[in-house]
Formats: structure tokens, sequence, C-alpha cells
């Protein structure tokens, strides 16, 4: 149906934003908050200097485990504010 109304890839951009907090989990889903995300790229806001660095160390973990759960790859850049 998405296909048809040509509208596949914002729906794919919504259910990323959606499945943030499922995949990182409680606690960094409390530390973070999503912006936004276009071209591939996820922008996620955090809560201070010491959980950026942090998710920057995980952040291929990340990266593959949205693709997981979105079936796809959608996500190919995670970018922590």
């Amino acid at each position: 149906m998405f296909q048809v109304l040509g509208i596949t890839e914002a729906y794919n951009q919504h259910q990323t934003l959606q499945i943030w907090h499922s995949v990182v989990g409680e606690a960094i889903s409390l530390a973070t908050s999503v912006e936004r995300f276009s071209n591939g790229e996820l922008y996620i806001r955090v809560k201070n200097p010491a959980w950026r660095m942090e998710l920057n160390f995980r952040k291929q973990d990340i990266i593959v485990k949205l693709n997981a759960a979105l079936t796809g790859t959608m996500v190919k850049e995670i970018i922590f504010r």
C-alpha cells in the first residue's frame, strides 16, 4: 500500500524513529531523544558528553540492530549531538 501511495520512504523513516527506544534499551533511551531521520542519517540528542562518548563506541552495534529490526539497510549513520 505504501508503494502505491509513494510514501514508502516516509513510512520507513517514521518506523525508524518509533523503534529507537526498543532497540537501544531503557538506559540509553532515558539518556537520548530522537531528533530526526533523513537520507540514512539518524540524529540523536544526548543528555551529556559522557553518554555521547559511550554511544559513539556502540554506534556500529546500534546501526546493525536498527537495520535488523527494520529488515533492511535504512540507517547508514548515527549522529550523536
